[in-house]
């Protein structure tokens, strides 16, 4: 087993999500479009590629157009066209069908400069049309077709940044349903899949039936053992000297078991055993590399990656409630029932229906992971994004509640 620590995993690397891949195919191979849900840095992306590469083995297409760059409806089409460049059948009859656009053949087209030559021809007025046929192609295959969508939240949100954007997504996603929905028990089979939730985003516009064809399947943490069991197993694969106690104090340091995380701390304890030239590593050096490695300067291009998914999710006044509560929760333990009263009474004159924004960001922050609900508020089930939210505030953050009696 590799250490990875920025990219998809298959094969060998592939580790810890047995189960949840033989529930992900079952449900596939039952003909069910799924929304497959997770925070970010839990897998999403091995997992569907893992079966992909294990449904084409049975004879399947396997289709992957990951949109996070597009911007619109067309940009969203070339992207699937570019996916099905390999598979000649459906990239011929695209071809054929927007034949004015190509002076060679397919085979002679590398799939960019194919994906280039279709969104040049698409436009408002005929995406749709485009659209359909593409994925009437692909249902039409003898063999059986799974098409990933990723980042299709990211997308949609981007779109809503547009003049008319709550109308466009709405079209969207209606065209979308309506596609899917008349292939009736025929491929393709649908994925959509991304590192914010498209629930919310649904929810928050007042369309939550546009998806209502997906059936939700959510990636969630790996367990104490298996996180133990993965480190274990990279240590041995290094020849990584540690004691008994290392991979359970790195589990514990984290809190949560986050595919990504694991095999960042690892390659950070890796990395710190070379530069001080040590044989063994012990579970204070755990500590050590928790503090100075994973929160400190090495870690920060993970770790800033998701306040920068909120700036691409959240309008302003939402994105800087996040905040507050973010940093509500990490520097006292809890985003309390107290602190969000005040809270609202501190934005009262600043946003009109303060509680209802709050509430919505709130969704989104469970939904993605940042938060979990308890008896006592919304606090952090990550240790390690909980001690990197307190490190930015902790020396000159206010509470809520000390902020909400000044206010009085």
């Amino acid at each position: 087993m590799e250490s990875s620590t920025g990219r998809w995993v298959s094969g060998e690397n592939f580790f810890g999500r047995e189960p949840e891949l033989g529930i992900l195919e079952r449900r596939v191979l039952d003909g069910n479009h799924i929304l497959l849900t997770g925070q970010r840095r839990m897998g999403k992306t091995s997992i569907v590629r893992e079966l992909g590469q294990r449904l084409e083995a049975k004879g399947w297409i396997f289709l992957f157009a990951d949109v996070e760059g597009a911007a619109s409806a067309e940009d969203l089409i070339a992207d699937l066209a570019q996916a099905t460049h390999p598979v000649q059948p459906i990239s011929s009859r695209l071809r054929t069908g927007m034949r004015h656009l190509f002076n060679e053949t397919v085979e002679e087209v590398g799939a960019l400069d194919f994906r280039v030559k279709i969104r040049a021809g698409l436009n408002p007025a005929n995406w749709r049309r485009h659209g359909e046929q593409l994925l009437r192609d692909c249902a039409g295959q003898d063999q059986k077709v799974l098409l990933v969508i990723d980042e299709l939240p990211i997308f949609l949100n981007r779109l809503l940044a547009s003049e008319d954007g709550a109308k466009r997504a709405d079209e969207f996603l209606s065209w979308l349903r309506a596609v899917f929905q008349g292939f009736e028990s025929r491929s393709p089979i649908l994925i959509v899949s991304g590192s914010i939730g498209l629930q919310p985003l649904v929810q928050r516009l007042g369309i939550p039936d546009r998806i209502n064809y997906l059936d939700p399947f959510r990636l969630g943490p790996w367990n104490r053992d298996t996180c133990i069991a993965c480190f274990n197993l990279l240590a041995e694969n290094y020849q990584l000297m540690i004691e008994d106690g290392v991979a359970a104090a790195a589990y514990d340091a984290l809190g949560l078991g986050i595919p990504h995380h694991v095999q960042s701390f690892f390659a950070r304890l890796r990395e710190f055993a070379i530069m001080n030239e040590r044989d063994i590593l012990t579970e204070n050096d755990v500590g050590t590399v928790f503090r100075t490695m994973l929160l400190g300067p090495p870690g920060q291009n993970d770790l800033v990656h998701y306040e920068s998914r909120l700036k691409d999710t959240l309008e302003y006044d939402n994105y800087n409630i996040a905040m507050e509560i973010l940093a509500e929760a990490a520097t006292q333990g809890s985003f309390s029932h107290s602190a969000k009263i005040c809270l609202e009474g501190l934005y009262a004159h600043m946003i009109s229906g303060v509680a209802s924004h709050i509430s919505d960001v709130l969704e989104v922050l469970v939904h993605d992971g940042y938060l979990e609900s308890t008896d006592s508020g919304s606090s952090f089930p990550s240790r390690l994004l909980k001690e990197w939210w307190a490190a930015r505030f902790r020396d000159h953050y206010t509470p809520l509640e000390e902020r909400g009696n000044e206010h009085d």
